[in-house]
């Protein structure tokens, strides 16, 4: 079974779900999705602040796949994939946005480091002008 979640940024520092389903809604599992793309998002936008580079649109979708094939309280996921995607402003911030995407996967999102003790992560970036 494979959930998957899907945030968009509203404003700088505003993000929500996509679906526009209510986080209340949400099962244990999609939050923990959840809290996971709120916290590489956040990081994104502070590391793009520090480089004055505003971006018009970032969408961040996360799915997970269990180990079970419904959904129950000892489902443990086994495999995570992440896809960034982006609208620049221009050409140039395209190289910004990738870093600032790249540093917070790799190295700033404390939870995107504990997803990898968890089950492999891969990880797709999109960026378009």
């Amino acid at each position: 079974m494979q959930f998957q979640v899907t945030i968009q940024r509203d404003a700088p520092g505003r993000f929500s779900l996509r679906s526009h389903e209510s986080v209340e809604a949400l099962n244990p599992k999609e939050l923990f999705l959840y809290s996971t793309l709120l916290c590489s998002a956040y990081t994104i936008d502070s590391l793009l602040e520090k480089k004055r580079i505003k971006l018009p649109e970032l969408e961040l979708s996360l799915s997970g796949h269990l180990t079970t094939p419904t959904l129950q309280a000892e489902s443990l996921f086994d495999s995570f994939f992440i896809s960034y995607n982006a609208r620049c402003s221009s050409l140039e911030d395209q190289a910004g946005v990738a870093q600032a995407i790249r540093l917070s996967h790799d190295k700033y999102c404390g939870l995107l480091q504990m997803l990898r003790k968890i089950a492999p992560l891969s990880h797709e970036i999109s960026l378009r002008s």
